[in-house]
């Protein structure tokens, strides 16, 4: 987990290379699409509801499973989303003789405390890459709007704060249970696997072998999903997946976002390279700080706990015909 660009896709075929593993290769988004749209599975007509939808959803086809066997399994045991995720994973993991199974998503960050108290045994691996070359991914996309009332997609600025209360969000979930949470970085990764792999190793009791993993190279471990692919070679775009801010930035740039988010960079690692004089906020500066962090929250909290949630986007779910789908009551 971790936030959006994070290198989180990389880390989850890392593992799924390792061996061991069930391999599956879709996106179970139960606490930020299903619960919050059909209410929480301790209700039978609830559960219904999901099915319904999740039987039509590229996740479930990924998986292989036997669609009235695992149908018959969530009506009959699940009451809570991280019962949802588990029986679908224990099942993919049984089907393909797996010992364990891992997660990829994202914003898991942010239900960390729901998860581990459905899933007792849940471990969290928060993967944390520099927030400047974060905010220029995200930007070289052009799709990502944290503020619906930005009119340009991708703002650096805005989308560097979304970052920054991304990775506060999940260290101060972390904290709450340390020993079953670690933080790795992202340029560690690239650039010093083998030593990164043993510590991720010791802290999920796992054997992560890395030529093993280098040979058996699942999804993004052969081919990139940089937002930079339509401008370089593959071999270039594995070769400087770190620090494109510093070529791609313009002194300003660095400057702003810097002096937004200066403080979380380095307390996470980054050194910054503008003076603290240039880094002086102003008064722009200082109402972002203060209010793209209250709404990002209340904008999670309205969706997860009021019934704005019954309005969740399902297109995430990449349902395989269009008929319309119900609002829970």
């Amino acid at each position: 987990m971790g936030c959006h660009r994070s290198g989180t896709n990389l880390l989850y075929d890392t593992l799924l290379s390792a061996g061991d593993f069930a391999v599956y290769r879709g996106y179970i988004p139960v606490y930020k699409i299903l619960i919050p749209r059909f209410g929480n599975f301790d209700k039978a007509k609830n559960r219904k509801k999901i099915m319904e939808v999740w039987l039509r959803s590229k996740g479930f086809r990924r998986s292989g499973l036997d669609a009235a066997q695992l149908t018959d399994k969530i009506l009959a045991e699940c009451r809570t989303g991280g019962d949802f995720i588990r029986l679908n994973m224990d099942e993919i993991a049984r089907e393909q003789g797996a010992i364990r199974w891992a997660m990829y998503d994202p914003d898991s960050l942010l239900h960390m405390p729901r998860i581990k108290a459905e899933i007792p045994n849940a471990l969290f691996v928060h993967i944390i890459r520099d927030g400047r070359d974060i905010a220029l991914s995200l930007k070289k996309m052009g799709e990502f709007r944290p503020f619906p009332w930005n009119r340009k997609a991708g703002s650096l600025r805005e989308t560097a704060l979304y970052w920054e209360w991304m990775i506060r969000t999940g260290q101060r979930h972390g904290r709450a249970f340390p020993p079953d949470y670690i933080e790795i970085h992202y340029e560690d990764l690239v650039s010093n696997p083998r030593a990164t792999l043993n510590k991720l190793g010791q802290f999920i009791d796992h054997d992560l072998d890395y030529e093993r993993i280098q040979s058996t190279g699942l999804g993004r471990l052969r081919e990139t999903n940089s937002s930079f692919r339509g401008e370089a070679t593959e071999a270039q775009l594995t070769a400087r997946p770190i620090g494109r801010w510093k070529e791609r930035l313009s002194p300003q740039e660095i400057i702003d976002l810097e002096s937004l988010v200066g403080n979380c960079l380095e307390n996470v690692g980054y050194e910054l390279i503008t003076s603290a004089k240039n880094r002086r906020p102003g008064f722009r500066e200082s109402w972002m700080r203060m209010v793209y962090p209250n709404y990002l929250s209340t904008k999670f909290f309205l969706k997860i706990n009021t019934p704005i949630g019954r309005w969740a986007n399902l297109s995430v779910l990449e349902l395989e015909d269009s008929t319309p789908i119900p609002v829970a009551q």
